[in-house]
């Protein structure tokens, strides 16, 4: 083709061509000795033989498309929550779910409105589906700000994103919030409660997802295996809400999403809830000492009911990432440039290095 005729491409929508790119946690370097990895919010334990055998079974029928509509799960699901069949939908991740929920709720002029910093897939996935993310700055106490947020919904306002554990930062929604906030919203927005590290929380005052849809039927829960569950490698998650609010959501659902040892997993997995749990009951353990750890050192750190605290140093978050991966073996944290760093809850050992190289640290805390 001639210079004078210059080849045209095509283009993409000018919304996700400015997305910005969602940044997994840090891996280490093939040429350099393997890093503590406390950049991710995984868990610290392998899986579970019982679920690694259903995995393995499944593989065999991997020639077959999964069941597309995940009866057998779903059904799991509804049973484990209380709630009828029809209001469960499965996804592959909560990721994912919530994408298939922005894109049943919204679209071009529409607004989705979350507290910030939170989960940074949030604000991506409301430009795909061509809404207008509203970010609503946190308290000094890295919580919601739930009066702003409420002050910031507009006429354009169809979703509104609550984060309970917060992640990165931690703090969770009291069932007292929750209410207030849910009176104080119009009843035709729809309010989506993310509860990825529900598992995790040991505050009795925390926001009761499911006996909050009984009162509220313009709520949903968002849930996830990756977490607690430790199938973060399988992705499975699902939604729990009104069936009525919910239909148009699993009619976005990708078909065949979900495959079918990624729904044996997590079946196996609910099988296994407590043993499960028991390992989850480890970490917050940890996360408990490593709280008191970093206070006893002069960190100011919110409390966090996650598998993660969070350092807010603000300016200082790429010192502090380049402090922490020097010397080896690298420690791998997740930072959020001028903001802070988050840092999973690993393995006592893992945790143990992690604290005795922050004691080194000489910038803000």
């Amino acid at each position: 083709m001639s210079d004078a005729h210059p080849l045209a491409l095509p283009a993409p929508r000018p919304a996700v061509a400015a997305l910005p790119a969602y940044v997994p946690g840090a891996r280490g370097a093939a040429d350099a000795p393997p890093p503590v990895k406390l950049s991710s919010n995984e868990t610290p334990h392998g899986p579970l033989p019982s679920v690694v055998a259903a995995v393995e079974a499944a593989a065999a029928g991997v020639t077959r498309y999964p069941d597309m509509a995940a009866t057998e799960l779903t059904a799991r699901i509804a049973d484990a929550v209380g709630r009828d069949a029809s209001e469960v939908v499965v996804g592959a991740g909560s990721v994912a779910v919530l994408a298939h929920i922005l894109q049943a709720y919204t679209g071009p002029g529409d607004e989705v409105l979350f507290a910030w910093r939170s989960f940074e897939a949030y604000p991506i996935l409301a430009r795909i589906a061509g809404a207008e993310p509203v970010m609503v700055p946190l308290t000094a106490e890295a919580r919601h700000d739930l009066p702003a947020m409420i002050a910031a919904v507009t006429e354009r306002t169809r979703v509104v994103m609550l984060c309970s554990p917060n992640n990165p930062t931690g703090p969770i929604l009291t069932h007292e919030e929750l209410d207030a906030f849910m009176a104080a919203v119009r009843s035709d927005v729809l309010v989506v409660l993310d509860e990825a590290y529900l598992e995790y929380v040991r505050d009795a005052s925390v926001a009761d997802g499911p006996a909050s849809l009984d009162r509220y039927p313009n709520l949903v829960l968002l849930r996830t295996f990756s977490k607690a569950y430790g199938l973060a490698g399988l992705r499975v998650g699902y939604a729990v809400g009104p069936a009525a609010l919910l239909a148009p959501v699993r009619a976005c659902v990708t078909p065949f999403s979900v495959s079918g040892p990624a729904q044996a997993a997590a079946i196996a997995s609910l099988d296994a809830r407590d043993e499960l749990l028991e390992r989850a009951a480890l970490v917050v353990a940890e996360r408990g000492r490593v709280l008191d750890a970093l206070r006893a050192d002069g960190w100011s750190v919110p409390d966090s009911q996650g598998n993660f605290v969070w350092l807010g140093v603000g300016d200082a978050t790429a010192a502090l990432v380049a402090h922490l991966a020097e010397p080896q073996p690298a420690i791998l944290v997740r930072p959020f440039a001028g903001e802070g760093v988050r840092v999973t809850i690993g393995a006592p050992e893992e945790n143990d290095a992690l604290l005795a190289r922050l004691a080194t640290w000489d910038g803000p805390r």
